[in-house]
């Protein structure tokens, strides 16, 4: 039974409990329309005022206008947001018939009556399903540390970017967020199962005790006691190892997930939903719900009068800056390379190798043969395939489990060198490349800021750290194999002010004469960190008649020294780790735990051996050659040539390039300088400066030079 009294400004209803109330007696709610100039003062007030004691609750609905980040065709956009029993929806205009008479509704921002009848000309509104819903139980939301108005909402595989119109609405949005999640009994993102508390243990003092009282002996107690304990031993032996195989498992679907993500979140039907239900591991990830806006209701938009619009965003806000998580733009990647236009022809090895033993492989002009179709400036992005795992260590804080993560991040990025013979292109001097997988969270940039020597400089950003660093690589010949020293430290950043640098291990690649050719990395690695925690990591030399290669093994130590885990494993397989001191890996795998394993290789091998992930560094998808800088090396046409199998054009094209590029010795002392990057110091790294993804947006690249292009001795020019 519903009893109503209508107010102007006020709806008071009495109602029955619903379904679930424990409650016998009927409730009493208050909603009310608002601005923005009814919110308390001091910004605190989710919605409206209440009066007497009452807070917010469940019960409470949530709703306002948004400005959402679309894509970079339309930019930002507004949207009418519904929060309610912990579901977030949105559409492009209210839904009237979604707020029931009487429900308590509390508004957010300005959403007065003019503003209402700007929906429609007709002055009612039109219906439209929502574009999209998002399930705050499993879902995790923060605010902007750059811009006072932006605030996030993330899911497994997708993030909102959302803006408010002031200050205080981004403080309203929050906290109403924050009141309804509180309401789920959730476990911390990065804690350890429920099911196995730390702690695990048996006491029995009691049972002594009161067997003594009944007058059992000591002898008989202290054989009862060890027989409880061995079969307790056994009991959670079973369940830890319950645990693990759990653990591992959903590591398993966490990275069959993220192979296939392009798949489940590409293209919805107009008016549907597309919903992808997954659990993540217990080490930061959890299970969600996500939708996506069709491009087919994107394109609907670009036709939308701006009078059914709440808003006006002819001001479209910038887009997120260097310091914020990358945009929401769900792109279908390609899932293999174009098929070859030309028959390859093969290459005398000895004629090319006899004549160069000894000298640097870059100054050696090789044919495409010896090339894979992507950039060393591509090859850097390779190295945060595994990203995910950086994902994993912000969560965790300062943490023994962080630098975990972070090694084991170390480690993967060699995991796609596995059958991988070819030498990426040597980039030009001011090419580029830059990388935006909002998929993965993570946007990427590189660059060659030297040509003698050659340096590669490069500057990535994901949820919670940043990634950059500076590379050489030297490279000799040595008869039957190739030897490449890298030079260069790179350096990890997390949010909070922790820091780690390292430097990456030899690399040599064997049997270019005769036998099977493979590769092998060496060589110790130092993971340093600013606070309590390093690791050391030791990559095993293969020998000969080595029956187990690629072999892994290190200690995480703190300040003094102490050796706290153990890790193991394979550079191409997994890695693990166990806590304590081991030397060797142990052979009741039950006390290992499961940080990293290597993604399935794509069903469609080239000779290449190209990684899923590496199969699309080089793609030009939908629309994005018109933002490119011309710099980039997606527009390099002879590694566009070999990748299409067009092999005699990109032999062309290279000696053409190669020809150019011996010149940049000349330009660079004459005080060439990088556009993107810049020298700390005489010794220092390259710093990433900024400006790069601002002129992308603006689309104008005023003073990039067209480096792939026709040029003669005399007017080359790439300052």
């Amino acid at each position: 039974m519903r009893v109503k009294e209508m107010h102007p400004l006020c709806c008071i209803t009495l109602e029955s409990p619903s379904i679930g109330d424990q409650s016998p007696e009927p409730r009493m709610k208050l909603s009310r329309s608002c601005s923005v100039a009814d919110m308390r003062s001091d910004g605190n007030a989710v919605g409206l005022r209440r009066s007497g004691s009452e807070s917010c609750s469940g019960s409470t609905s949530f709703a306002g206008v948004l400005y959402k980040w679309t894509n970079y065709g339309k930019g930002w956009r507004s949207r009418w947001f519904l929060l309610r029993n912990g579901v977030i929806s949105y559409s492009k205009i209210l839904q009237p018939e979604t707020l029931a008479a009487g429900e308590d509704v509390r508004f957010i921002g300005d959403v007065s009556s003019g503003r209402l009848k700007r929906l429609d000309r007709s002055g009612s509104s039109r219906h439209q399903k929502a574009v999209g819903i998002v399930h705050l139980k499993v879902s995790s939301f923060r605010e902007s540390r750059s811009d006072d108005r932006r605030f996030y909402i993330f899911t497994a595989t997708k993030t909102l970017h959302l803006r408010t119109n002031s200050k205080k609405d981004r403080v309203a949005w929050i906290e109403s967020l924050a009141s309804t999640r509180n309401l789920f009994t959730l476990r911390r993102l990065n804690s350890k199962p429920s099911i196995l508390p730390p702690d695990l243990s048996l006491s029995t003092e009691r049972l002594k005790k009161r067997l003594l009282e009944e007058g059992i002996s000591e002898v008989l107690i202290k054989d009862c006691e060890q027989i409880m304990l061995l079969e307790f031993s056994e009991i959670k032996g079973q369940v830890q190892l319950l645990c693990e195989e759990r653990s591992n498992l959903l590591d398993t679907l966490r990275q069959l997930e993220a192979a296939n993500i392009e798949g489940e979140t590409s293209g919805v039907p107009e008016g549907d939903y597309q919903l992808t239900q997954q659990e993540f591991t217990d080490r930061g990830k959890y299970s969600e719900w996500s939708t996506t806006e069709s491009s087919q209701e994107l394109e609907d938009q670009g036709s939308e009068d701006e009078e059914t619009c709440f808003f006006d965003t002819k001001d479209c806000f910038s887009f997120p800056r260097a310091t914020d998580v990358m945009g929401e733009v769900v792109i279908e990647r390609r899932k293999k390379l174009p098929d070859p236009c030309e028959k390859e022809k093969g290459v005398s090895l000895w004629s090319l190798i006899k004549d160069n033993v000894g000298k640097d492989l870059t100054r050696v002009c090789l044919p495409v043969y010896f090339n894979e179709p992507i950039s060393s400036l591509q090859k850097c992005f390779e190295d945060l395939e595994y990203s995910y795992l950086l994902d994993r260590a912000y969560e965790h804080g300062n943490s023994l489990e962080r630098v975990l993560n972070v090694a084991a991040f170390a480690v993967s990025g060699y995991a796609s060198s596995e059958g991988r013979h070819c030498k990426p292109f040597n980039p030009l001097l001011g090419e580029t490349y830059e990388a935006d997988y909002p998929e993965k969270g993570v946007r990427f940039f590189s660059e060659k800021v030297s040509h003698h020597p050659t340096l590669i400089a490069c500057h990535s950003q994901g949820r919670g750290w940043k990634f950059w660093g500076d590379s050489n690589i030297r490279t000799k010949f040595w008869g039957r194999s190739i030897q490449l020293d890298p030079v260069g430290v790179l350096t990890l950043e997390f949010d909070d002010g922790e820091v780690f640098q390292w430097s990456k291990v030899t690399t040599s690649i064997y049997n270019l004469i005769l036998g099977k050719v493979y590769c092998d990395h060496h060589g110790l690695m130092h993971i340093r960190g600013n606070r309590e925690y390093s690791c050391k990591l030791k990559f095993k030399e293969q020998s000969i008649l080595e029956r187990n290669p690629r072999q892994v093994h290190g200690f995480v130590e703190d300040a003094n020294g102490k050796k706290l885990a153990t890790l193991f494993g394979k550079w191409d397989d997994s890695m693990y780790y166990i806590n304590g001191i081991t030397n060797a890996k142990p052979k009741d795998m039950s006390d290992a735990h499961l940080l990293w394993r290597r993604t399935l290789p794509p069903v469609n091998l080239t000779r290449y051996n190209l990684t899923s992930f590496a199969i699309t560094l080089n793609e030009l998808t939908p629309g994005l050659q018109e933002k490119l800088p011309p710099t980039d090396s997606r527009l390099r046409p002879d590694q566009r040539h070999l990748e299409n199998g067009e092999y005699d054009m990109a032999n062309s094209e290279k000696l053409r390039l190669e020809t150019r590029q011996r010149m940049s010795r000349k330009l660079q002392e004459n005080g060439w300088k990088p556009r993107w990057f810049k020298k700390e110091g005489e010794d220092g790294t390259y710093r990433y400066v900024g400006g790069y993804w601002e002129e992308r947006e603006d689309g104008k690249w005023e003073g990039c030079p067209n480096i792939f292009g026709e040029f003669s001795n005399d007017s080359i020019n790439i300052s």
